[in-house]
């Protein structure tokens, strides 16, 4: 089956799925708040009144419909300001780690022998370390430098830490892929032909050992999102004056038992709504693409 054959394969079995449509809105929803928050309120989550603190939610077309904050900022536009910082930062960790675990993976596949070895080596050295544990300590250690305070600069040093340690996965799994592919019959005959291992590798065999690779890409977003919230609930991810889910939980939870349950409840929903929309289009993304699954 060709390129374009498979995507439509793949889109015609996706969108038969209830659950996979729901999913994918959410995600969109998400996508399009942190593009356009003003589409959704007005309020900036910097114009906080700490007379109006832990205000209850007043419903839709009042001033704070889903009430105020411990600092009196308003609860609906902070959870809409940290959806940006929370995609950003995983759209650049999945987007680099692709990257890196896709090149070294081809590379370790096609030739084999000592690129093989170091390459495979490193990545069991790094598959060692648990994630979380490096994240914890790598960013403790750099806890206080400060990078700035746009969207990009807050997620610079959790997005270089979280890339050192997810790449691996994917290396793995396109190298599997590679083994398989370089052997077919038109590769082969590429090679027989004299065309460049440069070509073979791109023009050929990449194609043939991305499916799999694809299918991990939500599932590895929702990942990093969660790994994200862990971190800045723990005060070493996102830090203020920027804003992320993690930091709104890490602030609701003092509230859950004072009060004030809509502080922690409205990102906690958001997080839990964006990583189960990402998990289950993963896991319907693997299903289409696997043809032991969908034959």
């Amino acid at each position: 089956m060709n390129d374009v054959g498979l995507v439509s394969a793949t889109w015609r079995t996706l969108r038969r799925r209830p659950d996979v449509i729901v999913a994918a809105l959410i995600v969109l929803l998400f996508a399009i708040m942190a593009a356009f928050p003003r589409l959704f309120t007005a309020t900036s989550p910097r114009a906080c009144a700490i007379r109006e603190a832990r205000l209850d939610p007043q419903g839709w077309g009042t001033p704070h419909p889903l009430g105020t904050d411990a600092l009196g900022c308003d609860v609906l536009a902070t959870m809409v300001a940290g959806v940006r910082p929370s995609l950003l930062l995983a759209f650049v960790v999945v987007g680099v780690s692709l990257l890196i675990g896709v090149t070294l993976g081809l590379l370790a596949g096609y030739y084999l022998g000592w690129a093989d070895y170091l390459i495979s080596r490193t990545i069991e050295v790094f598959l060692v370390v648990p994630l979380l544990l490096a994240a914890l300590l790598l960013l403790s250690l750099f806890k206080n430098v400060d990078l700035g305070a746009g969207t990009f600069s807050v997620i610079l040093l959790p997005a270089v830490v979280l890339t050192l340690f997810s790449w691996m996965g994917y290396a793995r799994y396109v190298r599997a892929s590679v083994l398989e592919a370089k052997n077919l019959d038109y590769v082969t005959a590429a090679r027989s032909l004299g065309a460049s291992d440069l070509r073979i590798m791109f023009r050929h065999v990449l194609p043939n050992a991305i499916g799999p690779v694809t299918a991990l890409v939500p599932t590895s977003i929702a990942a990093v999102i969660g790994t994200e919230a862990v971190l800045s609930f723990l005060g070493i991810g996102v830090r203020p004056p920027a804003t992320s889910w993690g930091i709104q939980i890490s602030q609701g939870s003092e509230w859950v038992l004072g009060g004030a349950p809509h502080i922690l409840l409205a990102p906690l929903i958001c997080l839990v709504a964006a990583v189960l929309s990402l998990v289950v289009l993963g896991d319907a993304l693997r299903d289409a693409l696997d043809p032991r699954l969908t034959a």
